[in-house]
């Protein structure tokens, strides 16, 4: 008995208290007010990388389209990358509908319960099956993201870099005794929460935070100096050229390969600029390699900038008439030519769906 009162003393009482601010603070959300595990799975990997304000659209129109894993799973994956075109990091979206296949034909149609269960499915790692597990299905298991690692490295003073798996497998460690003194669900989120809108990564709000009482970084003044945030190194550029190629007033557009990164998206034939070449050399090299097609190039429709996870584009689109060739998939899966006006029905890149807004 003495034994089970100095654990449970040790317990700090900051969990509890952080746990009644979510219950009483926290932001409205659809997957919230209905925490089913379908829409809590769909709303996690949508968040992803992903800002809450940005998402929460794209969830709406998703779950109105595919209400359930059955109804996911039935779906075209070209009518599944549509609606998520924009959000962006679309292995996402062909996880999910993978996934939701895999539910169906291996599980009865219904999740796994535990994280570790969830762990199994395409596209789910530790941080989305922890949230699944403990928000769909109250199992006490640590949800560690960016949030999380942040607010907790400041109120341990860790300096573990951020990066650093290490930090990672310590406050997951930290927390598991927390989590079971509380409502689990409530919990995770309640850190999500915290990090989201006050302990942010600059200028947080300690002030606002019932946290400040135990958080080592607050007292030592040490809320600029954690997390540890090694530099991240320099970002790549390239040169893109692509051509919106014309042949009887149709323009073609190819599709890329699902391994392949946007796999599974359209976009125009192109590619990266080489040393010594101009860009509409690029456009017709490139056009050549990937189709089979000779073309004439002529003015730019748009310059378009974009930024990936690892690197940054500028791509320019050029219009270029066909001259002589039959249009093969040859670095891509295949290949079409469609009306202009029917681009609105293909799932593009955000590059290429800009481009195609500047065609007339």
């Amino acid at each position: 008995m003495m034994k089970q009162k100095s654990i449970k003393s040790s317990i700090p009482p900051w969990p509890r208290e952080l746990v009644r601010w979510f219950e009483g603070e926290h932001r409205p959300m659809p997957w919230r007010s209905d925490p089913s595990p379908y829409k809590v799975w769909i709303s996690e990997i949508m968040l992803q990388q992903t800002q809450v304000v940005t998402v929460i659209p794209y969830f709406d129109r998703f779950i109105a389209r595919f209400p359930s894993f059955k109804a996911l799973a039935a779906a075209d994956l070209q009518e599944v990358l549509k609606l998520w075109e924009g959000l962006g990091y679309y292995t996402r979206a062909r996880n999910l509908h993978h996934a939701a296949k895999a539910i169906i034909e291996n599980h009865g149609g219904k999740p796994p319960q535990t994280a570790a269960g969830l762990r199994a499915l395409p596209g789910i790692g530790p941080y989305t099956a922890a949230a699944i597990a403990s928000i769909a299905f109250g199992e006490a298991v640590p949800s560690v993201d960016g949030n999380v690692l942040r607010v907790c490295s400041r109120v341990w003073g860790l300096a573990t870099p951020l990066r650093d798996k290490a930090l990672a497998d310590d406050v997951r460690a930290r927390l598991v005794p927390l989590i079971r003194t509380v409502n689990p669900s409530h919990f995770n989120q309640a850190l999500m929460e915290t990090g989201a809108l006050i302990c942010k990564p600059r200028n947080p709000h300690c002030d606002q935070c019932l946290l400040s009482r135990w958080c080592v970084a607050f007292k030592t003044h040490r809320t600029g100096e954690l997390p540890v945030v090694e530099r991240a190194s320099k970002v790549p550029h390239y040169r893109i050229a692509v051509g919106v190629i014309w042949k009887k007033g149709l323009i073609l557009i190819a599709r890329r390969d699902e391994k392949q990164m946007l796999g599974g998206l359209w976009e125009f034939p192109g590619g990266k600029q080489k040393k010594g070449e101009t860009l509409e050399q690029t456009a017709v090299r490139e056009i050549k390699e990937e189709t089979g097609l000779m073309v004439r190039i002529g003015a730019p429709y748009a310059t378009v900038k974009h930024a990936y996870s690892h690197f940054k584009i500028t791509m320019t689109a050029f219009r270029c008439d066909w001259l002589s060739g039959r249009a093969s998939p040859k670095a891509s899966v295949e290949v079409k030519w469609i009306l202009p006006a029917d681009l609105a029905n293909y799932p593009l890149p955000r590059a290429n769906r800009r481009i195609a807004e500047a065609i007339r």
